[in-house]
């Protein structure tokens, strides 16, 4: 199924084109707070952690069931970039059991110090989660950005 795995750093090896990372940006219009925004809520690392194990938890459980070889990992931020999630995986549409076996789990990263700084509560911070984690797990069922904007999950 999937599991809640503990604050890591990221592994610099390149996945060798197998996987195509895909992510929920932050500043394309999706979660933008305002040029000047300064308030930021943080939390602290245990309660992130607890917070995204609910969101995993709220999922449906028709869809959780369904989840494979999947593990979530809670990073402060993307290097070099501005992302609230990344998915890095082979989606199960991808999947067969000739070319899939053996394998790393995918990873859904979430990345706690973007993700505060565009919240300015717990409830905030709880729903961004909620999002990002729903984002990326559709990732992992081989659902595209675009038809994601399409659903309004984007």
């Amino acid at each position: 199924m999937f599991q809640t795995q503990g604050r890591r750093r990221r592994e610099s090896e390149e996945n060798g084109g197998r996987n195509r990372p895909t992510d929920l940006r932050v500043g394309d219009g999706r979660a933008s707070r305002g040029r000047y925004a300064s308030v930021v809520f943080v939390v602290s690392n245990e309660r992130f952690e607890e917070l995204a194990g609910e969101a995993l938890a709220a999922l449906p459980e028709e869809l959780a069931r369904q989840i494979e070889n999947l593990a979530i990992i809670v990073e402060d931020q993307a290097p070099g970039r501005s992302l609230f999630g990344l998915y890095e995986g082979i989606p199960l549409t991808k999947r067969s059991p000739m070319s899939y076996s053996g394998v790393m789990p995918d990873r859904i990263t979430l990345y706690q110090s973007t993700i505060c700084r565009y919240c300015t509560s717990e409830e905030e911070v709880k729903g961004m989660i909620r999002k990002t984690v729903l984002h990326e797990v559709a990732h992992h069922f081989g659902i595209s950005d675009p038809r994601l904007e399409e659903l309004g999950w984007a």
